[in-house]
């Protein structure tokens, strides 16, 4: 194999079935040290007894990732045992579905302290070693739930594009340590998945076909700020862009003419992928109509809401 994660050490969350179990062998396979951790301890030891059988070292670490306290310990103990922390996989989650209409707030609180506060826990516990050592691969678990939108998960889809956003910022404020920042978002036949969609649909999702996604994204030659998606053996990358778009302009009648050129404003002709949020400011004032316009320039040090 020619990624060696040899000397890494690697923690996935959620690894005690399903994806997380398919990550967590497939960094062993390629080298990695490997931490098992999920909520069931017998689940953790089963994986790690898995890992054991095929020359791999691993440490199993039964916590929620909600748990603050645990995850930060998790973290201490693996520093205490190998030294440093290389490349985190936050892939534990949980579905409450249900429409928006009929949707308990605590379910909808719950899905995203799961999916986006225990991502946080552990980049935050693990983010200062990764520094120090100037070298670091985070990995966040999104969805196309939350890039796309799918009926019935409002609670999991904000979730999931809300940890597109820690992401964006993660990679921006990571990339002098060393630090590389990137999304997953799998399509694959797990527990979680049980019941949405028929076998016909499934047949051919395996778990095992997404995890080599998370092998090249703890690799060296990683990217950073990427949204890797991944099903069935086919990868592809997804992009947040901003298209030319119309300048309107400071006029009574300034909605109207937003409503006039909906088509102009979605014209994806020449759209751009940011390189940060303030990209949008600094298109918006110097956009070319504006320019020609005369509008005098913005006022020093006006950023973007």
């Amino acid at each position: 194999m020619a990624i060696d994660l040899s000397g890494r050490i690697a923690i996935v969350t959620g690894a005690g079935g399903g994806l997380g179990r398919s990550h967590a062998m497939a960094l062993a396979r390629h080298g990695a040290k490997v931490v098992v951790n999920d909520l069931s301890s017998a689940a953790c030891e089963a994986v790690a007894a898995e890992i054991r059988s095929e020359g791999g070292e691993v440490m199993p670490w039964c916590c929620s990732v909600t748990d603050r306290p645990g995850v930060f310990a998790m973290v201490e103990a693996v520093v205490e045992r190998w030294g440093s922390v290389d490349i985190l996989v936050n892939n534990a989650g949980i579905l409450r579905d249900r429409t928006f209409a009929k949707m308990d707030l605590d379910d909808f609180a719950l899905v995203l302290d799961v999916h986006l506060m225990g991502s946080v826990n552990l980049t935050k516990a693990a983010w200062p070693y990764m520094r120090e050592r100037g070298h670091g691969r985070v990995i966040f678990t999104t969805s196309s739930s939350g890039l796309y939108g799918n009926f019935g998960q409002s609670n999991y889809g904000a979730a999931k594009m809300a940890l597109v956003g820690l992401m964006q910022t993660l990679a921006l404020e990571g990339q002098k340590s060393g630090i590389h920042v990137n999304c997953l978002a799998p399509s694959a036949a797990t527990r979680m998945t049980e019941g949405l969609y028929s076998e016909d649909d499934l047949r051919g999702l395996s778990t095992d076909l997404v995890s080599p996604g998370v092998v090249a994204l703890a690799s060296e030659n990683a990217p950073t700020r990427a949204i890797l998606l991944a099903g069935a053996g086919a990868f592809e990358q997804a992009h947040i862009t901003m298209t030319q778009g119309v300048w309107v302009g400071d006029v009574p009648d300034a909605a109207d003419r937003i409503e006039a050129q909906w088509t102009l404003i979605r014209d994806r002709a020449g759209e751009v992928v940011p390189q940060s949020g303030a990209a949008q400011y600094s298109h918006e004032v110097s956009h070319p109509a504006r320019v020609q316009s005369g509008v005098a320039p913005a006022a020093p040090g006006v950023v973007a809401n």
